[in-house]
């Protein structure tokens, strides 16, 4: 590939990486994905996604078809490119805080890559790192081992991501922000215009500020909408123990008030997936080596864990006793349009089930693989939703995947043994469920339950 003024490589092409990657393909950019993973660099080449994500595997196929993307294991090839972003993994260490390893090679072996080139190169942090990693991390490195001071030749800026997945491709092509802290003026005026190029002439709103002050917005952006999350489920789990309490009402009015707003408003199972929880743990260990207890944050990240016993209260509420019960778990992936079942709820629910000697069922259409290795072995994963529900005494719908919307109450009382519903994620009414037992996350009780069968003898 032809050096160019509008060449790009990325080094980790992981959800991140790959969305942006292929954006930027789509919008005519010639780019260079790099990634140590000689398997995904394979599968690449040929158009496949390793990752479920909406609109990605077609935008992938057309830039490779096209030839405006090229994957490679050879981080030297970053020299053909005028930009590189930074996209490789922060992966916890066994306290929470964040590991910076991949980060540092990955500054390390661009420095050595550029060393010879005589064009100005600009570097780009957009993996989630701790505030003051950019300056005072990969900074140095950078400049130790391409022997070129950050200025004249070489450009460093911190441009956090704010994508969500399952909506990565849509957040990517339609930003709310753009977020670049930039070493020098000259680096920021250089990633200004390439978004400028990426977007045309549309207006997105961009914050230009220090490395330090960019890299601390992105943890602040998810503190809150945990917080909020945490929050809202809060007020959930005292609605469902008031008569006829309703969160979804509640959720409604206070959504009106301006100065609160509807979004991340939505009751449900707990937060999930790579990002909240890793970086809130990250942020809260940060903190405490500022010699500042964060005591907040800690204290969403527990109402998160609790959530997953709120579900169980609710199926034992049902069934009076949970051993040798059979539950059918509808959902594994932490959110529909993602096979992510990293620090998913449904996790943390069928542990909790498993612990109390319910028999577990389940089923995803999308992160069954996933879930097979990290799921207890005990736990029986089924081909499909009916098979799923097949027998069973409770199911439990984790997550919000149209095709459990569409089941029709039908097959809920033809296949069960007992007509218990626990709704975690209000994806259905209990209108739809005449004649069942239905209790939902943040719904109160308004009628007596139907007697449930006796539990079967050991």
């Amino acid at each position: 590939m032809k050096r160019g003024s509008e060449s790009v490589s990325f080094i980790g092409l992981g959800y991140v990486g790959l969305c942006t990657a292929a954006v930027l393909a789509s919008r005519g950019m010639k780019i260079i994905g790099v990634d140590i993973d000689g398997e995904k660099i394979a599968k690449l080449a040929k158009g496949e996604t390793p990752l479920h994500e909406p609109g990605l595997g077609s935008m992938l196929k057309s830039a490779v078809k096209n030839r405006r993307i090229q994957f490679t294991t050879d981080i030297d090839r970053v020299v053909e490119a005028d930009v590189t972003f930074i996209t490789v993994g922060t992966p916890s260490n066994q306290d929470g805080s964040i590991s910076l390893t991949f980060v540092k090679k990955a500054a390390e072996d661009v420095g050595s890559a550029i060393r010879g080139a005589d064009a100005y190169h600009l570097v780009v942090v957009k993996s989630t790192v701790i505030p003051g990693t950019t300056t005072g991390l990969v900074r140095p490195v950078l400049e130790s081992s391409s022997g070129k001071p950050c200025g004249p030749k070489l450009g460093l800026c911190s441009n956090p991501e704010f994508l969500a997945e399952g909506s990565a491709i849509t957040n990517t092509l339609h930003p709310d922000k753009i977020v670049i802290g930039a070493n020098d003026e000259k680096s920021g005026d250089k990633l200004v215009k390439l978004y400028q190029r990426i977007y045309r002439a549309r207006k997105i709103p961009t914050i230009i500020t220090n490395p330090t002050t960019a890299e601390t917005i992105k943890y602040a952006s998810n503190a809150f909408l945990a917080t909020r999350v945490s929050t809202i489920n809060t007020i959930a789990n005292i609605c469902q123990r008031l008569p006829s309490g309703d969160v979804e009402t509640v959720a409604k009015a206070i959504g009106l008030d301006p100065r609160i707003g509807s979004v991340y408003l939505k009751a449900g199972p707990g937060y999930g997936g790579s990002c909240f929880h890793k970086d809130l743990q990250a942020f809260i260990a940060f903190s405490r080596g500022l010699d500042y207890d964060p005591v907040l944050l800690t204290a969403v990240e527990e109402v998160n864990r609790r959530q997953a016993n709120e579900i169980v209260k609710l199926s034992r509420k049902l069934l009076g006793t949970l051993e040798n019960r059979r539950i059918a778990v509808l959902g594994l992936a932490f959110k529909k349009d993602t096979d992510d079942v990293r620090e998913a709820a449904s996790l943390r629910v069928i542990e909790e089930l498993v612990n109390n000697s319910a028999s577990v069922s389940a089923y995803d259409p999308m992160a069954i693989e996933n879930a097979r290795k990290v799921l207890p072995q005990q736990v029986e994963l089924a081909t499909d939703s009916r098979s799923c529900l097949k027998g069973a005494e409770c199911c439990i719908l984790m997550t919000e995947w149209d095709e459990f919307r569409q089941l029709k109450p039908r097959a809920f009382k033809t296949l069960m043994r007992t007509p218990n519903i626990v709704d975690a994620r209000r994806i259905r009414r209990q209108g739809d469920f005449q004649g069942f037992n239905y209790l939902a996350v943040g719904l109160g009780a308004t009628m007596p339950p139907i007697p449930v069968l006796a539990a079967p003898s050991k």
